[in-house]
C-alpha cells in the first residue's frame, strides 16, 4: 500500500473512531436501525477505499477494485469482500462521508470565490429515457449548452481549501443558495457576472456581513472599485482550476450510475478526495495589506 493511503485511512480512521460511535447510538435510538451486523470491513476501511478510487488513474471503480485493492492491497485490508459485496456496504457510508467532508473544510480567509459547476447525468440523447434520476435532475443550461442533471455550488478560500457547497437540480439559479453558502463567511466574497444581483449583494452585507464583488456587464454603467478587488477578480480562475481537477482528476461526474446513493458517494469521494491532495490551486492572497484595508 503506498504511504500516501496509509496516510489517508490513519486520518479516516482517526475521525471515525470519534464519530462511529455517536452515530451507531443515534440509529438506535431513532429506531431506524434495530441491530448492527458485523461485517469483514470496518467503516473506515470502506471509506478509504471510496475516497482512494478519485485519487488513481482508474475512470471505473470496478476495475480499480479488482485491479489493484484485491490483488495488492489485501495484506492491509485483510476483511476485503467481492465487488458486488463491497458495493453492498456503499449506502452505508453515505452519512459518514458527509460528516468526514465537513471535517476537510478549510478556514475562511476573508477571501473566498463562488462559482456553480454543471454534473450530468446522462448524455441529452437519452434524456427521455432516464429514469435513475427521475423527479431529481433537471434540464439546464451553462455557457456549454444544455445539459440534464445536477449544478454543484463551491465556496473556496485563497488557498484552494473548501469552505462550503450545495448541490441543486440543473435549473436552479446560481445565485439562489448563495445566501446560505456564506452563512459561515466573512469578508468579500468574488463572483462572476452570474452573480450580478443588486438584491442579493444588499442580502449579504445585511444579514451576513459579506460583500459580494462581480465584474459588470457591458451594458451597465462604470463603477468604482478598490484596486486590490479589481486584481483578485481576475484571478477567479483558481476555483475554475478546482473545479477542472474535481471533473477530470477525481471524477465527481459521469453518466454511469444507476443509484441515487451511490450518485450521493461518488460525488463525497471525489470532493474528499481533493481536500486531502497535498498541493492544490491557491493565490495566498490574505496576508495582502491592501487586500485586507480596501
Amino acid at each position: 500500500m503506498p504511504d500516501s493511503i496509509l496516510a489517508l485511512f490513519c486520518h479516516v480512521d482517526d475521525f471515525c473512531q470519534r464519530f462511529e460511535p455517536h452515530w451507531r447510538q443515534h440509529l438506535l435510538t431513532q429506531g431506524g436501525v434495530q441491530r448492527l451486523r458485523a461485517r469483514h470491513l470496518c467503516l473506515s476501511e470502506i471509506m478509504t477505499i471510496v475516497i482512494a478510487f478519485h485519487t488513481s488513474h482508474y475512470r471505473d471503480f470496478k476495475a480499480f477494485y479488482t485491479n489493484t485493492v484485491r490483488p495488492h492491497w489485501r495484506a492491509e485490508f485483510p476483511g476485503l469482500v467481492s465487488y458486488s459485496r463491497f458495493v453492498d456496504f456503499l449506502p452505508s457510508v453515505l452519512i459518514p462521508l458527509c460528516a468526514y467532508l465537513r471535517h476537510c473544510y478549510g478556514t475562511c480567509t476573508g477571501i473566498t470565490f463562488v462559482d456553480a459547476t454543471a454534473l450530468a447525468v446522462c448524455h441529452n440523447r437519452r434524456i427521455a429515457q432516464h429514469r435513475v434520476f427521475a423527479g431529481l435532475a433537471q434540464r439546464g443550461k451553462t455557457s456549454l449548452g444544455w445539459f440534464f442533471g445536477f449544478k454543484l455550488h463551491l465556496c473556496v478560500n485563497d488557498k484552494g481549501e473548501l469552505l462550503a457547497l450545495a448541490l441543486t437540480p440543473g435549473n436552479t439559479d446560481d445565485r439562489q443558495p448563495v445566501p446560505r453558502l456564506a452563512q459561515r463567511l466573512f469578508g468579500k466574497l468574488f463572483a462572476d457576472k452570474g452573480y450580478l444581483s443588486q438584491a442579493l449583494t444588499r442580502e449579504l452585507v445585511e444579514t451576513l456581513g459579506v460583500r459580494l464583488v462581480t465584474p459588470i456587464k457591458r451594458n451597465m454603467k462604470n463603477r468604482l472599485l478598490p484596486l486590490m478587488d479589481k486584481l483578485v477578480l481576475r484571478k477567479r480562475v483558481v476555483i475554475e482550476s478546482i473545479i477542472d481537477q474535481l471533473k477530470n482528476i477525481s471524477q465527481i461526474e459521469h453518466s454511469r450510475h444507476r443509484s441515487v446513493t451511490n450518485f450521493f458517494v461518488n460525488l463525497l469521494g471525489g470532493l474528499i478526495a481533493y481536500c486531502h491532495q497535498p498541493k492544490k490551486p491557491a493565490l495566498h492572497l490574505s496576508g495582502l495589506p491592501l487586500l485586507q484595508a480596501a
